[in-house]
């Protein structure tokens, strides 16, 4: 596992960094802002949207794929295309819920409606809604500052990890996710708080000041490390009820795409509205 991660990794590093890249050029050459960026995104979700309607099936949620699919994109459309409009992302919601029952029903049953119908709009909010505000700090802040926040958040992953198989003894939450160690979860905020420091220093120093101070980026660190974890540990508790450890078998040493971007998803929307209050 660690031999996979340590060869994949890098290359999903390297990849994503080019993706941004081109994001810039494409900004700066023909005024198209966040538009690799979002494709990107757009795939990532997609794909944990694949995921995410195989586990609530093996939970006995019967929830068509390609709804859920479906209502992952239309979240993360619906929440970034029209930013300023409040009532998109409910519009949106709606329009998922129609399709979603009218898909369901298309066999004329109605066992199973509430539970498929709820399940897809957990789908909507928990990877759409969530994500998009990825995109949104993109478009407010620039494409470099996206990159830092996702090293920050990823950085306390691996120091959880290291840590955890060096120093770990008590055990975080042992019911839902028996890995974890409150020594892994102090180390892995520890490093993503250095790691935040330090990335705004290199963004400083290239011209791409987001404006804050450096205390403030380390509490900010430490605090996406913290919720970081959690989003760990809520896809965790959707794997468990269905009885999985992986989202999937897709990416070797770290499971699924799910498994990738789950603890990306509650920072979003913290890291935005946190840029908010600092002005």
């Amino acid at each position: 596992m660690l031999r996979h991660r340590l060869m994949l990794g890098p290359i999903m590093v390297v990849a994503v960094v080019l993706v941004l890249w081109l994001d810039v050029y494409l900004e700066e050459s023909f005024g198209r802002v966040g538009l690799a960026f979002g494709a990107l995104l757009g795939l990532l979700v997609g794909m944990s949207g694949w995921e995410l309607a195989r586990i609530l099936r093996a939970n006995g949620v019967r929830v068509s794929t390609v709804i859920s699919v479906f209502a992952a994109l239309m979240g993360l459309s619906a929440t970034v295309l029209w930013p300023s409009e409040a009532h998109a992302a409910g519009t949106g919601a709606v329009i998922v819920m129609l399709v979603a029952l009218l898909t369901h029903v298309r066999h004329r049953t109605v066992e199973g409606v509430v539970a498929a119908a709820g399940g897809v709009m957990l789908v909507y909010v928990y990877l759409g809604v969530q994500a998009a505000f990825w995109i949104l700090i993109r478009f407010e802040h620039g494409a470099w500052v996206a990159l830092w926040l996702a090293f920050v958040t990823k950085s306390c992953d691996i120091g959880a990890f290291f840590t955890g198989r060096s120093l770990g003894k008590h055990k975080l939450v042992p019911w839902l996710s028996p890995g974890k160690t409150w020594e892994g979860l102090v180390g892995g905020v520890l490093t993503s708080g250095l790691i935040s420091m330090l990335g705004l220093w290199i963004l400083r120093s290239t011209g791409e000041d987001p404006g804050i101070a450096f205390v403030w980026a380390g509490f900010l660190g430490v605090m996406i490390g913290v919720l970081g974890q959690l989003g760990d540990l809520i896809a965790s508790l959707f794997k468990r009820d269905a009885g999985r450890k992986d989202a999937s078998r897709s990416l070797p040493g770290f499971g699924g795409w799910l498994d990738v971007i789950d603890s990306l998803l509650l920072v979003g929307p913290f890291a935005y509205w946190a840029f908010r209050s600092m002005g």
